[in-house]
């Protein structure tokens, strides 16, 4: 009988501690996670500052979460034994365990250096490879969180961002100059149709001025157009449009495609479609 109350007494105790270990990971969690915030808060709360909050909250929340693990297996004796018999004698499992973990390693180190680099940051616009635009929504250990124009979340390991070509359209400046093309025949008037193309643009609210003082007293206009490319059934005309920020540049685009194809409605500036010519030979005719 005494033994039995000394085994309840000794697994009672294990239950206390291990609930102890789990109460101490949460609360130590959620100081760290407060102090933080109200680090965050002090500050002006730019997109680095919101980069590093971010980073170090998903950090927190995985280091003491590891802590809190490895606590467990050590207070626990049959956990532990079990650890130490994986570990020690299972050479195989060692090597898979290994091959697993050297990944999410290789994620958790490229992610402190982004975070260290700052090639992008919470809230810029960034691409990455063959994958479409999107800003930047969260940064953890192991992976990048992307939202696209679509509101569609890519998530992307962060080794795969650091072996890649990142494209970043804010990290110095989120002024945009949007490329607005359009084609017209070679029979219609061109520089009527540049001069449609260019009031357009510069009319458009979402428009931005970004030329110098020096470009000014020079009388350069605010969009400039060019003839960009002579091709078979159509003159290419380029606007070099500029907008403070890479969504409003997409989304101004879009508006002056319609204002252009309407007003050269009415001038009788035409778009041509593509066009052939195809020669038929005749076969002679067998006797």
């Amino acid at each position: 009988m005494k033994e039995v109350l000394t085994s309840i007494g000794m697994n009672a105790l294990l239950v206390l501690q291990v609930a102890l270990v789990v109460i101490g990971a949460f609360v130590a969690e959620r100081i760290i996670r407060k102090l933080l915030r109200k680090v965050y808060l002090r500050s002006n709360q730019g997109y680095e500052d919101r980069t590093r909050y971010r980073f170090l909250r998903n950090a927190t929340r995985f280091i003491v979460t590891l802590l809190a693990g490895a606590s467990i297996i050590y207070i626990v004796p049959s956990f532990k034994h079990l650890a130490v018999t994986l570990f020690a004698g299972a050479g195989i499992l060692v090597a898979i365990l290994g091959l697993a973990t050297q990944r999410a390693f290789s994620n958790i180190i490229s992610g402190i250096f982004i975070v260290g680099f700052k090639p992008f940051r919470v809230g810029d616009v960034i691409k990455v490879g063959a994958i479409d635009s999107g800003v930047v929504e969260d940064i953890t250990l192991r992976h990048t969180v992307i939202v696209t124009f679509e509101n569609r979340r890519v998530i992307i390991p962060n080794a795969v961002i650091s072996d890649d070509v990142i494209v970043n359209s804010s990290i110095t400046d989120e002024a945009t100059c949007e490329f607005v093309e359009v084609r017209v025949s070679y029979e219609s008037d061109l520089d009527r149709a540049m001069a449609i193309l260019q009031e357009a643009c510069a009319a458009h609210p979402d428009c931005i001025d970004k030329r110098t003082q020096d470009e000014e007293k020079r009388g350069q206009h605010k969009v400039i157009v060019r003839v960009v490319r002579l091709d078979e059934s159509a003159v290419v005309l380029r606007a070099y449009a500029w907008a403070k920020e890479p969504a409003i540049a997409r989304m101004m685009h879009y508006d002056l495609n319609r204002t252009i194809k309407l007003q050269f409605d009415q001038e009788g500036i035409i778009i041509p479609y593509p066009q052939r010519t195809v020669h038929m030979k005749a076969t002679p005719s067998q006797p």
